[in-house]
């Protein structure tokens, strides 16, 4: 036990320690952490050092996507659908299959199907990973389509697994592994759903925001371990939980509570996340033991790998090329609709056009109510916010280059390959082969996206940049101080005590502050705003409330 706890305690400071230190040295702290964990697991303390990969895959990354999902932007995850879809799917498969022929022609023995097992654990990007990405200067439309890959893909790669290792023993049904993925996915979301809305019904009614973060600790897992008993994705059940909590938190949840989710699952994500990849480093040292035992030498899995990561990339940027092509054309469709679109949407503005626009609808079989015209009128202010966030920031060659080289193998692969069955032809080899992929991605791809980045990106106008951000800033204050003026300003008599003026003028302000979040959230449903202004502008707002509710009545 002792040991137990002294190894605790040593990685809690490590990760501590990582995060402070490799910045100051340029290398990111997952890459840090696994070195010091290959050197760690040479010591005795760490010998035979081996984690349940059940831990892993049901433990650790439904709560770590979970958080991804929260804090992400879900206008973001909704306009990114197509290309988020297509790698968390169709990539993954064409990379499992590719590879899975690779790994049949060089590993001697290997049939097909495991090859394609092998592919499977080795295909997805993983959110820990990618995380690297965002350190740097990258898009942030390319940081929306990572994230949103890496939260989806795992569903992919382990249904393929599973299928992989039956067809090692059966018959492969086509129609019938579409049918274990759609229904995995499906049970998935309809708990994941279920779990997120009763989690928002249940936590808007606790104002301890201590019982409130800890009875969040609970949602992923409420969300993953019944939906994996079912069948399905238990990490797209966490996914979709965190999805819808996200996007309801700002109007269900208290400003307290909202920001005491925000620093511990902070923390949660931080401890979790140094934990998997510390944990990768002590493990590597007892496979290299195991493969060296087993067949004299580690250099066929060195090359395998290596060739593995090579086809990897080539496959995904084989992919990433025609997809930017279709986001392209797209792009110009989009452009050309733009001007229609926008004047329909001024017409909807004033009563005569409106007008005018309900007989148009009417005329073409679509009558509507006010309350239909109102909604939409909404859908064309949304559909404008869009085409411009695509025009705005237009995804070429360079952001295609950082989706191909930014997509890092990490936790997902190195859990996944340890569930291989125990009759798995060679299966240490092909446990170290996938081990080795991980971390010779994240030594090498991680390792340098960031010098990628810094030498691609196009030179910025910082001027321009600041000025752009200095008018969106205003235009979101504008939005604020609307709302907030639609608040009358309270009338007291002038019989009315100090107390009862300080009492009346703080529900005034707590007033208008819930008005300009009001407004501010009618924004982020219209997308009209970029969503990293928003969320400081929500997170000021929520200060504000909290200071403003603990100034006590005395207070001047």
């Amino acid at each position: 036990m002792i040991e137990l706890l002294v190894g605790l305690v040593l990685g809690l400071l490590v990760i501590a320690a990582s995060t402070l230190i490799g910045p100051k040295f340029g290398v990111a702290s997952p890459l840090l952490l696994v070195l010091v964990g290959v050197a760690a697991s040479f010591l005795p303390l760490f010998n035979n050092f081996e984690v349940n990969p059940e831990l892993v895959l049901q433990g650790i990354l439904p709560p770590l996507l979970y958080s991804s999902a929260v804090s992400m932007p879900t206008m973001n995850f909704r306009r990114e659908f197509g290309a988020i879809s297509g790698l968390s799917v169709f990539l993954v498969v064409g990379s499992a299959l590719a590879l899975g022929l690779f790994f049949m022609l060089v590993v001697p023995g290997l049939g097909f199907a495991w090859g394609v097992a092998l592919g499977a654990i080795v295909s997805p990007t993983d959110a820990v990973a990618t995380s690297i990405v965002k350190r740097t200067a990258a898009s942030k439309r390319v940081v929306s389509i990572l994230d949103g890959e890496s939260l989806l893909n795992d569903a992919t790669a382990l249904v393929l697994l599973r299928t992989a290792i039956v067809a090692t023993a059966a018959s492969f049904s086509f129609w019938g592994t579409i049918g274990t993925f759609t229904y995995s996915v499906i049970i998935a979301i309809l708990i994941g759903a279920a779990v997120g809305f009763l989690n928002l019904q249940i936590r808007k009614r606790i104002s301890d925001s201590t019982v409130n973060t800890v009875i969040s600790f609970a949602v992923p897992f409420a969300a993953s371990l019944p939906t994996e008993l079912l069948g399905g994705s238990g990490l797209v059940a966490a996914v979709v939980a965190g999805l819808i909590t996200g996007v309801r938190a700002a109007r269900t949840f208290t400003p307290q509570n909202r920001i005491s989710d925000a620093h511990n699952w902070r923390t949660i994500e931080l401890v979790l996340e140094g934990t998997v990849f510390l944990t990768m480093g002590l493990e590597m040292t007892a496979i290299i033991e195991d493969v060296t035992r087993g067949l004299g030498g580690i250099g066929i899995a060195l090359w395998v790998s290596l060739g593995a990561l090579a086809l990897i990339i080539l496959v995904r940027a084989a992919f990433v090329a025609p997809l930017l092509w279709i986001l392209a054309m797209r792009r110009r469709r989009l452009e050309r609709l733009l001007p229609h679109i926008r004047g329909f949407g001024d017409q909807l503005k004033d009563p005569e056009g409106r007008e005018r626009a309900r007989h148009r609808l009417a005329q073409r079989g679509l009558p509507l109510s006010d309350s239909g015209l109102n909604h939409y009128s909404r859908r064309v202010i949304r559909s404008v916010a869009d085409i411009q966030y695509f025009l705005r920031d237009p995804l070429g060659w360079r952001e295609g280059t950082i989706l191909v080289w930014a997509g890092m193998r990490g936790a997902v692969t190195v859990a996944a390959a340890q569930t291989l069955p125990s009759d798995t032809p060679q299966r240490t080899l092909l446990i170290l082969i996938a081990f080795a992929v991980a971390l010779l991605s994240l030594l090498i791809q991680g390792g340098t996206i960031g010098p990628l980045v810094r030498m691609i990106s196009p030179r910025v106008d910082r001027e321009s940049v600041e000025a752009e951000s200095r008018a969106e800033r205003m235009r979101l204050l504008e939005v604020m101080r609307e709302g907030a003026d639609a608040v009358p300003e309270p009338q007291l008599p002038n019989t009315a005590t100090r107390e009862q003026r300080l009492a009346t003028t703080k529900r005034y302000h707590l007033a208008k502050l819930r008005a300009e979040r009001r407004a501010l959230l009618k924004a982020r449903d219209h997308g009209t705003f970029d969503a990293d202004v928003l969320e400081d502008a929500l997170a000021n707002l929520d200060a504000s409330q909290i200071a403003l509710e603990m100034r006590g009545p005395h207070d001047g």
